[in-house]
């Protein structure tokens, strides 16, 4: 292990060089700035600029925005990032534009311009139509020829450590003979991955898969926060609406896909062969493992791997209407479920509807979540230089 002295951290810290991930941060009473991380500490990207006679406009607005604008500088401007993190000499100007961890409060890490969750997971999806179509095929005939998603509300995604406010609406259980209003009683949690979105497409443009390799930033942890009850009355016949729409958590660093090269891998096998469009060598799995964490047990260890739809995937079907692609825009990749019972992503499957309560580490029992609840995503994956962590996705439920 090499360790960089003045910023006293190691290469195989999983913050460390390998890895910078950008986020949106602010000391005191000051204005948000846009960010990196390394380590423990984070560097004031804007500031490096000016004190290093680069052009600071790419890094101005205070996040992540203006950067994803401009393509063509994300290589540039980590590799000078790179070369700042490792070289020494650079200590003296940039010292005072590096703060600790613990002396700065964290934003949401860029405004969010458009937000769309799809359904990628066949094992998740198939738990889902076992749970309510126990006498129908778990997957719907469209599921292996297209990615599934919906439209969600880009205004009520927040950062991770942000309260979640129970939301209320209409729900009707199949034996109550009419619909009654209230909080939802069955909140439930889903362990996502946000693809974060760079550069624009003008309306009628589609991208192939390839194309929409070269528009897909970064990745953040995500959670979407499912209103079960809520949602269960209100899909059919449109699909999820205010069981979706009340509050969607990301983490607040976005590790940039080049960091994840490393933990690219094969798709698991796709049959039938998908359509020509949703077709493309940049189309590949993410070998990502996380942990779902219920009031500080582990309840569940998802595995991105088996994902079944790539992001670029996702991306092209998104844009194939001709559909305009915008610079902050996010997708979910929608729940990530393993084969296994412990690597479930959702509550609805771990309790499989309520049915089968989980046991907390301080002997509590649970099926969905109660007032008071904290539910923290953790992810991490191969990388250059050792394993990079995602960081946290963290939300408390408020009643």
């Amino acid at each position: 292990m090499t360790t960089h002295p003045w910023l006293a951290v190691g290469t195989d810290h999983p913050f460390g060089p390998h890895h910078l991930p950008y986020g949106s941060f602010s000391v005191g009473a000051g204005a948000p700035r846009l960010g990196v991380r390394i380590g423990e500490q984070v560097l004031d990207v804007a500031a490096a600029a000016q004190v290093c006679h680069r052009d600071a406009r790419p890094y101005s607005g205070g996040d992540l925005t203006a950067l994803l604008e401009v393509p063509q500088e994300w290589a540039p401007t980590r590799a000078w990032l790179t070369e700042l993190v490792a070289d020494e000499d650079h200590a003296p100007v940039l010292a005072e534009h590096v703060h600790d961890l613990d002396d700065v409060t964290l934003h949401l890490p860029f405004a969010v311009a458009d937000y769309v969750d799809f359904y990628a997971s066949e094992h998740h999806a198939s738990n889902v139509g076992r749970i309510f179509r126990p006498d129908s095929e778990p997957l719907t005939p469209n599921w292996r020829h297209l990615p599934i998603g919906y439209h969600g509300r880009s205004s009520t995604v927040v950062v991770s450590g942000t309260d979640v406010r129970r939301p209320h609406g209409q729900r009707k259980a199949p034996g109550d003979a009419a619909p009654t209003f209230g909080p939802s009683i069955k909140l439930d949690i889903e362990a996502e991955l946000g693809l974060v979105v760079g550069g624009s497409t003008q309306i009628g443009q589609s991208l192939s898969v390839d194309e929409a390799a070269e528009h897909l930033f970064g990745v953040v942890l995500l959670d979407d926060w499912s209103a079960r009850d809520i949602q269960a009355w209100e899909y059919v016949p449109l699909g999820p609406f205010l069981g979706k729409s009340f509050a969607t958590t990301i983490s607040a660093w976005v590790t940039p896909m080049v960091a994840l090269e490393p933990a690219r891998v094969p798709l698991p096998a796709q049959d039938p062969q998908p359509l020509p469009y949703l077709t493309g060598a940049a189309a590949r799995g993410i070998d990502l493992e996380y942990e779902v964490e219920w009031n500080g047990t582990v309840v569940s260890r998802p595995p991105y791997r088996t994902m079944y739809w790539a992001p670029e995937q996702m991306l092209a079907h998104l844009s194939v209407n001709g559909a305009k692609v915008s610079a902050g825009d996010l997708f979910g990749s929608g729940t990530i479920s393993g084969p296994e019972a412990g690597t479930r992503g959702s509550f609805l499957e771990l309790s499989w509807n309520g049915t089968e309560p989980v046991t907390l580490d301080d002997g509590s029992t649970r099926t969905f979540l109660e007032d008071g609840d904290t539910v923290t995503l953790r992810a991490s994956a191969p990388g250059a230089g050792g394993r990079i962590s995602l960081g946290e996705c963290t939300g408390t439920i408020r009643g």
